[in-house]
């Protein structure tokens, strides 16, 4: 794949720190970018000590949010406040360290490389020792015919959903959805919640093809026709029209609102623009290091990239090696979980879903109920992967099993129904830095210690934490955390 390099020549660090890297505590950090990976990376600044000046620019206008719960602004399950990530300088952090400077509705219009300089929208320029770059991605829309103006703006109608803005044009009745991955999946269900008309268009034989396998994907699909949701599959979208959408069959469906949820693209102009080293995305080193040691980048704008979760840890590795740490042991090879946001529905896949060529397979379906799992064992009986779907308490046991990387008991069926196992079984012990609430990074050692501090409960620990408050796919796994507590202490 070929590199793309432009202009600029790398320029030396500040005099804090590293002369070549721009580490050091009390280095000036410039943080490029106000969602969640960009919030993470400041907020572990502050947490590990970082003493010198650290600025956050963010294009949109006010707090930064969990972009991940868009679909729930959509039915009106979560109100926009709701998304809203803690502010950054009222959390907990090292005593005495100076205040983040957020600057909400500023963005990056360049980066002079050789005076470390970043040349911002309200045109003042901002030094930086280290410049770390959580720019994100952008919507990727289909080239349909009809989608845009000759011009290249979309027409009167259609929009991604990226943002609270996105969100906001999604008027009308008829709403057709574009895309079955999980973005557009949550967003059928949550417009159907929401009393709307929705057909979802989507290429493949059932939505999320390429996470689940056929019985979870008849599990998944029945849901959604139980929700109401038009389900117009193996089918792609051949031509947009005013009010129209035509079908590769020559369908017509009509539509107030045409919602692309088809993926996204790192945005990497900056980046591109000052000369750093970008394929699909900036490329970067396991410490987020670009091809300018000054400069860092983080989250769906680098490559490697990955899920939201990858990226705060790349936040994580980013801030510990800036303030003169290591990463934490184990989180370069933390195992993959996907949960599907839809109320009503649980849905899980670790790993990839599919295992390997040789592993034991375990295939539990009850179909009238929407209960279906597959899971996937190595020679030594370890998970490698699974699907899961309307088996909540098998999900919560085999994600805590998969983080472990335990054996399972060999009553398969007995796990799979949620049958407790014997007090002192094989069921493992996570570790304090496992992360349990994935949309608050709640870790099991801050619901161990909230615990400890008196939050007796479900629902003191949820108040104490935040946890289960974002998507809520967590809730079972804090149960499970709750009577793992209560025995400890008994």
């Amino acid at each position: 794949m070929r590199l793309r390099r432009r202009g600029g020549t790398a320029g030396t660090a500040g005099t804090a720190g590293d002369a070549t890297t721009g580490t050091g505590t009390r280095a000036r950090i410039v943080v490029v970018g106000g969602g969640p990976v960009g919030h993470r990376v400041a907020e572990r600044l502050r947490h590990h000590g970082h003493e010198g000046p650290v600025t956050l620019l963010d294009a949109e206008p006010g707090p930064a949010y969990h972009r991940v719960l868009l679909p729930a602004l959509l039915d009106g399950s979560l109100t926009p406040a709701d998304l809203h990530l803690p502010d950054l300088n009222r959390l907990p952090g090292v005593p005495g360290m100076p205040d983040v400077t957020v600057r909400h509705g500023v963005s990056a219009a360049g980066i002079d490389r050789r005076r470390q300089e970043v040349r911002t929208t309200e045109h003042d320029r901002l030094p930086y020792d280290t410049l770390v770059l959580a720019t994100g991605a952008r919507p990727h829309l289909p080239p349909v015919p009809g989608l845009r103006h000759a011009s290249g703006w979309l027409i009167d109608g259609v929009t991604g959903l990226r943002s609270r803005t996105d969100c906001a044009r999604v008027r009308g009745e008829e709403i057709v959805v574009l895309g079955g991955g999980p973005l557009g999946v949550e967003a059928a269900a949550a417009l159907r919640r929401a009393g709307r008309r929705v057909t979802l268009v989507h290429p493949g034989p059932y939505p999320l093809d390429d996470r689940l396998d056929a019985g979870a994907g008849e599990v998944l699909t029945r849901h959604l026709a139980g929700l109401g949701v038009g389900l117009e599959l193996g089918r792609i979208a051949a031509e947009v029209r005013p009010g129209k959408l035509a079908l590769d069959d020559e369908w017509l469906l009509p539509w107030d609102t045409l919602l692309c949820c088809t993926g996204v693209r790192p945005r990497t102009r900056l980046a591109e623009a000052a000369g750093l080293a970008v394929r699909s995305g900036v490329l970067v080193d396991a410490e987020g290091r670009t091809s300018d040691p000054a400069v860092r980048a983080v989250g769906d704008c680098a490559e490697p990239g990955g899920s939201l979760y990858d990226g705060w840890e790349q936040a994580e590795r980013v801030a510990r090696s800036l303030t003169g740490g290591s990463a934490p042991h184990g989180t370069a090879a933390r195992r993959p979980v996907f949960r599907l946001r839809v109320p009503g529905l649980t849905l899980g896949v670790l790993g990839d879903g599919k295992g390997e060529a040789g592993d034991e397979i375990v295939t539990y379906r009850d179909a009238a109920r929407g209960r279906y799992a597959r899971i996937s064992l190595d020679a030594e009986g370890r998970l490698r992967a699974a699907v899961v779907t309307g088996l909540p308490q098998a999900l919560a046991t085999l994600t805590q099993l998969y983080a472990a990387d335990t054996p399972l008991p060999e009553s398969r069926l007995a796990l799979l129904l949620g049958r407790p196992a014997p007090r002192g079984g094989p069921l493992p012990e996570l570790p304090p830095e496992a992360v349990v609430c994935r949309c608050n990074n709640v870790t099991k050692g801050a619901l161990a210690s909230a615990w400890e501090e008196g939050a007796r409960t479900q629902e003191a620990l949820v108040e104490a934490t935040r946890a289960t408050t974002g998507c809520g796919s967590c809730t079972d796994d804090i149960k499970v955390l709750c009577r793992e507590f209560a025995e400890v202490g008994s």
